[in-house]
């Protein structure tokens, strides 16, 4: 057997080997926690805002529902309007979550970085 059919032998062997998890990867876990909520909420709300929009362009300037164009300029401002407050909704429940899981985010660093 050959060096590189060793290397690869121990490759494949490691990695069906049972890793723990460390305090690292807790870290890690707890901060994708921390971040995941407010993004989905956030693509969620912003994508249904952008069509809302999106709908509300088409129906003012006709090419949908054209006897519409009053509620179309209604419904693309009430679009601009969640497009806008998209990102301050985001930062602020990424800042509630942030409070909330602090405590365990300072232990676990403060762990890592006296070690």
């Amino acid at each position: 057997m050959n060096t590189n059919e060793k290397k690869y032998v121990e490759k494949t062997l490691k990695s069906y080997e049972e890793k723990e998890p460390t305090k690292l990867d807790e870290l890690r876990a707890l901060d994708a926690k921390v971040k995941k909520g407010p993004a989905i909420f956030a693509y969620v709300f912003g994508t249904i805002g952008s069509l809302v929009l999106g709908s509300g362009m088409c129906m003012a300037m006709g090419v949908i529902l054209a006897e519409y164009m009053i509620l179309g300029i209604v419904i693309g401002l009430v679009g601009i309007a969640m497009v806008s407050v998209n990102y301050y909704i985001y930062k602020s429940m990424l800042e509630k979550n942030k409070r909330k899981y602090a405590e365990q985010v300072k232990k676990l660093s403060n762990e890592l970085l006296n070690e």
